[in-house]
């Protein structure tokens, strides 16, 4: 599953969080955060991890 990186950097941004605050809500690592932000597809479980940990819905980083 592959998360847009600009829908995805864009809500960090406006929830004003790092990759390292993310990591700790989502419990996903920071390395993979890192990678999703630079264009790498992840499994849906971890989609779904990081749309929790940012308090949305999946499908707004889709």
């Amino acid at each position: 599953m592959r998360i847009d990186r600009i829908k995805f950097v864009t809500e960090i941004a406006k929830q004003d969080m790092t990759l390292v605050e993310l990591a700790k809500k989502s419990g996903v690592n920071r390395v993979t955060l890192s990678n999703i932000k630079c264009g790498k597809s992840c499994t849906p479980e971890v989609a779904q991890k990081i749309a929790n940990g940012l308090g949305i819905d999946l499908n707004k980083l889709l």
